[in-house]
């Protein structure tokens, strides 16, 4: 099963905090294996590609579902990643072959809020921009919540993120 799981120790305003990081496969094939990584999770960070439109489609039309049905008290936050390619021009033109076009931070604004997360990120893991920040706001969703959300009460100093 291709779960990768980290776990480190991560520092937000001079606290530190022991962080969890579950990478679940996104394929068809691990459907039912996939859930079995949720329990204990305090917050998911639901990823797509800004450079393809498919996996944004996907985030409203089977991750936040699968989320919800699982994890319906546990909050998330959408992040577009490979912003490094938005303005690439070799994904630019594989984009305009297909009648493409890049996801745009509006419209990734704009999903986080239809679909209630807890806000809207963008990185590049090549780069490293925003990084940094998607981690810190994703350990500041568990420990100072912007919406009072139902919590087991376990989570102290430490973090699990799917």
């Amino acid at each position: 099963m291709a779960i990768l799981q980290v776990g480190d120790n991560y520092s937000v305003g001079g606290k530190q905090y022991l962080l969890g990081l579950y990478d679940t496969a996104g394929q068809e094939d691990y459907d039912q294996l996939r859930p079995l990584s949720y329990p204990n999770t305090d917050v998911f960070l639901i990823c797509f590609s800004v450079v393809n439109p498919a996996s944004y489609h996907n985030v409203q039309e089977e991750w936040v579902s699968e989320v919800r049905a699982y994890m319906p008290h546990v909050p998330y936050v959408l992040i577009g990643t490979q912003i490094d390619l938005r303005d690439d021009p070799k994904t630019l033109a594989r984009l305009l072959h297909m009648k493409e076009k890049p996801i745009t931070y509006e419209q990734g604004m704009k999903l986080a809020k239809m679909i209630g997360a807890q806000c809207y990120l963008e990185c590049s893991a090549l780069t490293q921009k925003g990084l940094k920040n998607v981690f810190d706001e994703a350990i500041l969703t568990v420990f100072h919540p912007k919406k009072k959300k139902k919590r087991c009460g376990k989570c102290r100093n430490s973090c699990s993120i799917v």
